[in-house]
């Protein structure tokens, strides 16, 4: 009897120990090692490159103004004490304003919205007026309308334009107490903001651009001058918008320096996407002819480019320039220097053009390059002292 007992006890606890398992409370015996949770992987973050944007179309609308309130004031002993609803508030502009801290047109939006005034109160309390809403852009940023005429030109850094004006706010019926009506009934809803479209669009996107054949090593050269990371690989195109990198000197200046992408023949009559990128260049003040001087007859390059630039925009080339000839490490390209050097001199006293200087540099390996930085500078120098003195002479 005592053995049957013990046998039912040990059977009730081992079902015991199996429910209880299963609930987590006691734990299993140690067979294998327990197997991880699997890991859920996040979502990685999108690696957006910023690019250079200098040509937008925006919609912008000014708030609303505040509508007026028709109340009566209220006072013990009479109801009627005469109108005290108050005027609404005016509605936010639309505001743009200059700035040298901005390079590009990247961080605008293509749509934006000024704030409401807010309503009138009883009690003769008058709306609040919204504030405006202020964008900064380039200095050399230009608006055109939908007819694409230019509206204004943004030359002074914190020069302001108001490109959609706020709405009135409307006035309460305190406004319209007289002494022929003393009770007045009407009160005025608030005006609505103006919209507006606008053409955006940098003037000057830099001081110097960079002017050559896809594939000629504008890229490598801007990574090599200034900390701009543009794409550089072998195969053609590989820019397909502007990237400005920032030279720094010694006296704390500054100069941007534009890759712009490259031109193929026929660009002129907008052959791929040749107007696009011609529109780039018409924007900088100093051009800087990028050669490859690996290729057969690389003189042919420059008569090319700027047979191409002075059929877009006539007097483009006269600009101050320079010719950059680029991949000196080569063997063919040390080859060609004193030929395309002779070229140069040719091509310019047949043209009545002044001298262009010739700079070889290797823009992969960053060699030869203290010469050209040099006379960036001067050419900068140059721009800058005739801007001077022409507004001397309009002045």
């Amino acid at each position: 009897m005592l053995s049957s007992r013990v046998c039912i006890t040990c059977d009730y606890l081992l079902q015991f120990r199996s429910i209880v398992r299963l609930l987590g409370a006691v734990p299993a015996a140690k067979s294998a090692p327990p197997r991880p949770v699997r890991r859920i992987r996040g979502i990685e973050p999108i690696d957006k490159a910023e690019y250079f944007v200098d040509w937008k179309q925006i919609f912008v609308q000014a708030g609303n103004g505040g509508n007026g309130v028709c109340s009566f004031l209220s006072l013990p002993m009479t109801e009627y004490a005469g109108p005290d609803g108050g005027d609404g508030g005016n509605g936010g502009h639309v505001v743009f304003q200059a700035s040298t801290s901005q390079k590009s047109l990247n961080h605008m939006s293509s749509r934006y919205r000024g704030q409401h005034g807010e309503s009138g109160r009883s009690k003769n309390c008058h709306g609040k007026c919204a504030e405006h809403t202020v964008i900064k852009v380039p200095v050399g940023t230009l608006f055109r309308d939908e007819n694409q005429n230019p509206v204004i030109e943004l030359k002074k850094d914190n020069e302001k334009f108001i490109a959609a004006r706020g709405g009135a706010g409307g006035r309460g019926n305190a406004f319209f107490l007289s002494n022929e009506n003393r009770a007045p009934m009407v009160k005025e809803n608030g005006g609505m903001g103006e919209a507006k479209t606008y053409v955006v669009e940098m003037r000057t996107i830099a001081h110097v651009g960079l002017v050559g054949f896809p594939n000629a090593g504008k890229s490598s050269l801007l990574r090599s001058i200034s900390r701009a990371r543009p794409k550089v690989a072998s195969y053609p195109f590989t820019t397909l918008q502007p990237y400005v990198g920032i030279l720094e000197y010694e006296d704390y200046e500054q100069i941007a320096v534009a890759d712009i992408p490259g031109i193929i023949p026929d660009a002129h009559k907008n052959r791929g996407l040749g107007i696009e990128f011609l529109r780039h260049i018409e924007r900088c003040i100093c051009l800087l002819y990028v050669i490859d001087l690996s290729q057969p007859e690389p003189w042919l390059q420059l008569e090319h480019l700027r047979y191409e630039l002075d059929q877009y925009m006539p007097g483009l080339v006269e600009r101050p320039c320079a010719v950059v000839g680029n991949k000196i490490d080569l063997e063919e390209a040390r080859k060609n220097l004193p030929l395309f050097i002779n070229e140069v001199e040719k091509y310019c006293l047949e043209s009545g053009t002044n001298a262009l200087p010739v700079f070889p540099v290797s823009a992969m390996k960053g060699s030869q390059l203290t010469a050209l930085l040099m006379h960036i500078r001067e050419l900068y120098d140059f721009y800058h002292k005739k801007a001077d003195v022409e507004d001397s002479e309009d002045e």
